[in-house]
């Protein structure tokens, strides 16, 4: 029998709707999709898709490091975007922000996100 776990961690922005942050299910933990909210005052960060991009990472890897694991751990990324045209603004801090060998990915292109967030970013993260 599979057990599971939902994790909260504090150093991501909360929950904007009835879901956990992450569920461990076995060696993978599943993030929710993350939008760029500022933890501290929970505000959306919406400058650019750059820092947009930047907080939504900051939250994965905050939700990613309260299970104990890092950035290094996610095997899979899907990345929600209302605009195409800030595909390689994102790719840019993405790029940057994971380290290689980069983990699957796809980015979908949807007509509106929560809270009028400009990305959002779910990871599946395997446990070593």
């Amino acid at each position: 029998m599979s057990m599971k776990n939902h994790l909260n961690s504090e150093d991501a922005a909360k929950p904007v709707a009835s879901y956990s942050q992450a569920v461990r299910a076995g060696d993978l933990v599943f993030v929710s999709g993350c939008i760029p909210l500022n933890p501290a005052t929970g505000e959306l960060v919406a400058d650019s898709i750059e820092t947009a991009t930047a907080q939504s990472l900051a939250n994965v890897k905050g939700i990613l490091n309260g299970a104990g694991l890092g950035l290094e751990n996610i095997v899979k990324a899907s990345v929600f975007m209302i605009n195409s045209d800030d595909y390689m603004g994102m790719d840019h801090v993405y790029a940057a922000t994971l380290p290689k060998p980069y983990p699957a990915r796809e980015a979908i292109f949807v007509a509106g996100l929560p809270k009028g967030a400009i990305v959002e970013i779910s990871v599946i993260a395997k446990v070593d």
